[in-house]
């Protein structure tokens, strides 16, 4: 698995240095910095940019590449020790499961749920977290209706975000937790909202009517925790 981006990398190095295979330098980094690297015991390489954009298909680099182990999701059974939880139902933009990653993690959400996607890019994940990806538990489940059934039999509440849903500012919510984040242009299905325990909106200035996926999250997760 590759990683790349100044601050992903250097998240890695302070965190998960033992899961680095190989840190590939492609721009010039002064004495301090390349001496600090290494001494951290793992190998570093130089290479030059066109080398570089190959590795990474032409993403934005910023000099430094990573090598890592791979992400390995947990079971679900993992889910049962958590208070509160995120299932992303059929969200299929990298860069929103990423920035959603960031703020879960921020806000101290014990583990996600992604469902709907058999194979996440998870190395697009860790990028657009800024890394937080490699320290927030991740569960892969192709039939959320298995999870929810899960979930609630062991005692969470599940709370679905919809425009028809409840003021999140005027609930309280349950100590074991789980909210549902649905995709930007369907929302939840039919089934998912008859499965839940109760809806939950961000009241809208403006006769606006929405707000993207990751923001959206990112103010519920608040309200919640």
């Amino acid at each position: 698995m590759l990683i790349y981006g100044k601050q992903p990398v250097f998240y890695a190095l302070e965190r998960h240095r033992d899961r680095i295979k190989t840190l590939y330098l492609a721009k010039e980094v002064d004495k301090k910095e390349y001496s600090v690297l290494m001494k951290m015991g793992i190998e570093v390489k130089r290479i030059p940019e066109n080398a570089a954009q190959s590795m990474v298909k032409g993403g934005n680099h910023q000099g430094y590449i990573a090598e890592m182990s791979a992400l390995v999701p947990y079971a679900s059974p993992f889910l049962k020790k958590c208070e509160f939880i995120v299932i992303l139902s059929s969200i299929t933009d990298m860069g929103n499961i990423g920035s959603l990653v960031r703020s879960a993690y921020a806000l101290g959400v014990d583990a996600m749920v992604i469902s709907g996607i058999k194979e996440p890019n998870f190395e697009s994940i860790i990028r657009t977290s800024s890394g937080a990806a490699l320290d927030l538990p991740f569960v892969i489940i192709h039939n959320i209706h298995d999870v929810m059934h899960e979930l609630k039999q062991s005692g969470f509440t599940l709370y679905g975000a919809m425009a028809q849903g409840t003021n999140v500012r005027e609930m309280s919510f349950a100590s074991k937790r789980a909210l549902i984040l649905g995709s930007e242009g369907e929302g939840l299905s039919g089934r998912i909202e008859k499965g839940i325990d109760q809806g939950v909106s961000i009241p809208m200035a403006h006769d606006f009517d929405s707000l993207n996926v990751g923001v959206a999250g990112a103010i519920l997760m608040e309200r919640m925790r």
